[in-house]
């Protein structure tokens, strides 16, 4: 078998062609295919677009990168569930249809040798972006246009790289800080075709130096240009994403930079609860980037909404999605956010609200990918970090002034305790400002990823909300050296690449 990254490109055909597309919106329809140079789809800036556009619908399209277990492997939504569910947070009521179950269960490393399942899945999907980013990229020196046509592609190209290396060591490795000389992931740069020659994989250090190389080339190029569709990376997005690979990197500094460089250059403002409510309308004005969903191009079971909207009687009402009881507690009641979720309906929890389709009988909703107000948050956790706190209170406060109008802290320091347990916790405002972004960013911001990069381990108890068969009471996950939430690479990989071998490139397939 060969690599799966060699002959899987979005879009890609067999003799370097590529699906020409037709967007409306953010919605695209293939047609007939044209060559990738000369006067085809790589032929200037506004052309380009068209080969992004297929990158970009694939980013919330479901069935097409992996064989089997679709109705949870939709793009970029599906992936922050995925994480969402292996914290402690976002509690699975049920094992439902099993959707999403083993990813909270940490059940799927031991899948690896099948195409079918989370490794699969991640894998294919980002080296695709990857290869097909590089394509883009390849072509800047010939690609016809304005200068300012141009940039913004060969920006989105870079960030769109960027973004998935980000990804892959989110999910292929644990934590950059601390791991530095570990093996990551593979690095491609250039165009590949079946013959290229395997990669083998990298080190954190030398992924993420690639990763910053990219989303700064990104920024640089897309300074200036006018973010044409909510589902672009345009300047302010690709900022964002630059804020959150610094908070990876421990990199204070940058983080608040580009946090608030983000916020300026967006024109977002935060919104009250009351005027976003059901969180899927990408037109809203909070929302930085996300996917406009249109009729011809939902995917009824295998979406987002199918699995959280519990009201829709879909997947949500057999495997029903609830918030921690100990950290919906820490809402004063005055706080609105609390009307993102009900109780009295599941008897073991509190069902979201948050996210709800904008119409069940047509499986309608946008997917929001990235919010203003998670760069309040960040630029509030860099502040804090950096030791000014009172920068940091104003940050939190512009949220929360619009969250609780008695929300107020005295809280100081940036004390973290090993697990995010009650029992651990500090009182710190580092500590206090992460609780306010579990809480805001509940069900959009992957909780492994932060607790990754927190090198925090975390617990599920009865208390709060999560069944038996989900407390995980025999597993390390207070532990956050353990390798429970780094994945196996699939098999596949290790089949094609003659640099890589399972025997020693094989991430551990148990908890250690």
């Amino acid at each position: 078998m060969k690599k799966i990254f060699k002959y899987t490109f979005v879009g890609l055909l067999a003799g370097g062609m590529l699906l020409t597309t037709s967007c409306s919106k953010d919605q695209i329809e293939t047609s007939p295919t044209r060559s990738m140079s000369g006067q085809g789809l790589l032929a200037n800036g506004n052309a380009a677009l068209v080969a992004l556009n297929g990158i970009y619908r694939e980013m919330y399209t479901a069935g097409w990168s992996t064989t089997g277990n679709t109705h949870q492997c939709f793009g970029i939504t599906a992936y922050n569930l995925c994480a969402d569910v292996m914290g402690e947070d976002h509690i699975m009521g049920a094992q439902g249809s099993g959707w999403f179950w083993y990813d909270c269960l940490y059940n799927v490393k031991g899948f690896y040798d099948r195409t079918t399942w989370r490794s699969y899945d991640l894998w294919y999907a980002f080296y695709n972006w990857i290869a097909n980013a590089n394509y883009i990229i390849a072509a800047e020196e010939t690609m016809g246009g304005t200068p300012s046509e141009v940039n913004y592609a060969i920006g989105q190209a870079y960030a769109i790289r960027a973004y998935s290396y980000f990804m892959l060591s989110q999910y292929f490795a644990r934590t950059l800080k601390g791991h530095e000389s570990e093996k990551c992931v593979p690095i491609y740069t250039e165009p590949t075709t079946p013959e290229t020659k395997g990669q083998p994989r990298a080190t954190n250090a030398e992924v993420y130096a690639q990763i910053d190389k990219d989303i700064q080339k990104a920024v640089e190029l897309l300074k200036g240009t006018e973010q044409k569709n909510k589902s672009h990376i345009g300047y302010a997005v690709a900022l964002g994403i630059q804020a959150r690979i610094a908070l990876v990197e421990n990199d204070w500094q940058k983080a608040k930079t580009a946090a608030k460089a983000a916020i300026e250059a967006s024109g977002c403002s935060i919104l009250p609860v009351a005027s976003f409510t059901g969180m899927n309308n990408v037109d809203a004005a909070n929302v930085m980037w996300g996917a406009g969903i249109i009729a011809d191009q939902v995917g009824m079971y295998a979406s987002f909404y199918a699995h959280m909207d519990y009201e829709a009687d879909k997947y949500g009402s057999s495997a029903p999605k609830c918030i921690n009881k100990e950290l919906y507690a820490k809402m004063n009641e005055t706080d609105t956010r609390r009307a993102w979720w009900v109780d009295g309906v599941y008897d073991k929890g509190l069902l979201q609200e948050k996210f709800k389709f904008t119409d069940v009988q047509t499986w309608m909703g946008d997917y929001i990918f990235m919010r203003v107000e998670e760069m309040y948050l960040t630029a509030a956790e860099a502040e804090c970090r950096l030791g000014e706190e009172d920068a940091a209170k104003a940050d939190l406060m512009a949220l929360m002034s619009l969250r609780d109008p008695e929300y107020t802290t005295r809280k100081t320091g940036t004390a973290l305790g090993k697990t995010s347990a009650l029992a651990d916790e500090t009182g710190s405002l580092l500590e206090e400002i992460l609780i306010q972004r579990r809480i805001e960013l509940w069900g959009e911001d992957g909780r492994m990823y932060t607790l990754k990069r927190l090198r925090q381990g975390f617990r599920r108890t009865a208390e709060q909300g999560w069944p038996a068969a989900a407390l995980m009471t025999t597993r390390p996950t207070d532990d956050p050296e353990a390798y429970m939430n780094v994945l196996t690479i699939p098999q596949a990989e290790f089949d094609g690449n003659e640099n890589m071998s399972a025997d020693t490139d094989q991430n551990p397939a148990g908890d250690k």
